[in-house]
């Protein structure tokens, strides 16, 4: 078989767009019909990898390589393994989640909009398998397009600014990241990462110690842009705030995640001594914009506003877990970006279901909608209790990881990203206060509708997976506990030396690398030290 499932991840739906093409564009039913029943299928697919991706799998799992063009040497290669895995997931998850949701909210342009959908979905996924650099940044780029037309052709008031700037901003770091793929490329004669992996570990002088740090900060700033780290986040706010209910799902559940994936996947394993030298500066960026996003989201008069300012904070603590160089961070950090997928996705949901009702993101407008819709209310509680951290719900597993396994590195940073923690239940319980308790101010709240039998399936689903990840969160980490430790192991060559593995990271066939020769890889990592 020359292709197998991966491949079929990618582009089933592309042709699932293309077969859209086909249907007469005033057919919005069957249209909607059409592009559910793609989403749902690439789901289906998607759960395939749990059960094609050994749990202890060390490398790449279901590799796929053809050759696509000879001079340069660009190949198709794409491969997954437990940092993609689950994301790839998540993608296929909120995909019909996001279609469902705009089941009647998008009524121009219709075919058109989930057309956008679809090929979104193909970007995302394509950028979490690739393992070609230039693949890589073709589905990267792939995935700019429709998520700015889903914003300038269906969004608000604003949209064409947010997403002339959404554009701006993201075009910005891909042309850094360009660069450094193309400086990579003339240095080591590949487009192919673990080929560029293997030949940086090998010729310790192919890279001097300057030129890693501007190809660390050619790649990181492409990826800070996308997380988006502070202060490079003011992008964010308003592509939230005028995007579609199903763009601002797709931009904070995934979008955002590709960041830190790329920080993962890219900056620590290929330049891992500029890595250790950036950490600190990087973790005080963490750290302010844990702290920043929540402020600014306290005092925000926009709902919707304020959830895009909790995903300045909540990505903050993902980003600190990875350059905390230890694998119970790394594993929350890629837990975290899980669980904010799902209960800020659900926020975005039950923001948009509010704003289908009202036609307004400001806070003053609502007020006491807990009598008249008591299960909105009750769905919304459930959002905003997981992504504050409550125990047992998703919100809590990856911030707590994150902080223990930052504590290990450097106490000070856990205490600071810890008042995050006890921001957001501020914001989020004050908002949540101000919107559904007290007395009804406006006379038309007292008339608005409860969920309707298509939004309650949305939200008990997102509540279904919000507790199952709270209480079930070793399934998650179990799988990724391997490919967490090969990134530190790769970041942090000199761990591998004392003898004994971390005990998050369950052992692949009864070893560990950890049974190296003493001192062998502590005496290669000083070596390329002193050498640069």
């Amino acid at each position: 078989m020359p292709f197998g499932l991966l491949t079929v991840l990618i582009f089933f739906p592309a042709l699932g767009a293309l077969a859209l093409l086909l249907l007469r564009a005033d057919d919005h039913l069957w249209i909607r019909r059409f592009a559910m029943l793609i989403s749902v299928i690439e789901f289906i697919f998607s759960l395939l990898l749990l059960a094609k991706v050994p749990v202890s799998a060390k490398g790449y799992s279901l590799d796929e390589f053809h050759t696509w063009i000879h001079i340069p040497p660009i190949n198709y290669h794409v491969g997954v393994d437990g940092l993609s895995m689950f994301l790839v997931i998540l993608t296929a998850f909120l995909t019909p989640i996001s279609i469902l949701a705009s089941w009647s909210s998008i009524n121009h342009r219709v075919k058109e909009f989930f057309i956008m959908m679809l090929m979104l979905e193909v970007g995302v996924v394509g950028v979490f398998l690739s393992l070609d650099l230039f693949l890589f940044f073709l589905f990267w780029e792939v995935m700019l397009i429709p998520m700015a037309f889903l914003i300038g052709i269906w969004g608000h008031d604003r949209r064409i600014y947010a997403a002339v700037k959404f554009v701006i901003y993201t075009m910005a770091g891909s042309i850094l990241m360009l660069v450094g793929i193309i400086w990579l490329y003339h240095a080591t004669g590949t487009f192919d990462l673990p080929r560029i992996q293997e030949v940086l570990a090998s010729d310790l002088n192919l890279v001097d110690q300057r030129g890693e740090m501007l190809l660390f900060l050619a790649f990181f700033v492409a990826f800070a842009i996308k997380v988006p780290l502070f202060p490079l986040h003011t992008w964010l706010p308003d592509a939230h705030v005028e995007a579609p209910t199903a763009g601002s799902v797709m931009l904070a559940g995934i979008l955002l995640k590709m960041g830190t994936y790329g920080m993962m996947r890219f900056c620590l394993p290929l330049f891992p001594d500029s890595a250790h030298r950036a950490a600190p500066y990087i973790a005080v960026l963490a750290i302010i914009g844990i702290i920043y996003g929540a402020l600014v989201a306290m005092v925000q008069p926009n709902l919707k506003k304020l959830v895009a300012y909790s995903s300045v904070s909540h990505l903050g603590f993902v980003v600190l877990g990875i350059f905390a160089f230890q694998n119970i961070s790394m594993q929350g950090a890629v837990y975290q970006m899980l669980a904010h997928g799902i209960s800020t996705g659900a926020l975005f949901l039950l923001v948009g279901m509010l704003y289908d009702r009202k036609h307004t993101f400001e806070i003053s407008e609502y007020g006491g909608l807990g009598t008249p819709m008591p299960k909105l209310a009750a769905f919304f509680l459930f959002a905003a209790l997981s992504s504050l951290g409550l125990p047992i719900l998703n919100g809590f597993v990856g911030e707590y990881l994150i902080l223990l396994g930052t504590y290990q590195t450097h106490w000070q940073w856990a205490s600071w990203a810890a008042l995050g923690v006890i921001l957001s239940a501020c914001y989020l319980l004050w908002s949540y206060q101000r919107v559904f308790f007290g007395e009804i101010t406006h006379e038309k709240n007292k008339t608005l509708p409860d969920v309707s039998a298509r939004e309650r399936w949305i939200l008990v689903t997102m509540a279904i997976v919000t507790l199952w990840m709270g209480v079930g969160s070793a399934y998650i980490t179990r799988r990724t506990a391997v490919s967490s430790q090969t990134v530190i192991d790769q970041v942090n060559p000199e761990r591998l030396y004392e003898g004994t593995a971390p005990a998050a990271a369950p052992p692949a066939n009864g070893a560990h690398a950890s049974v190296l020769a003493p001192g062998l890889v502590k005496k290669i990592s000083m070596e390329r030290r002193a050498l640069r």
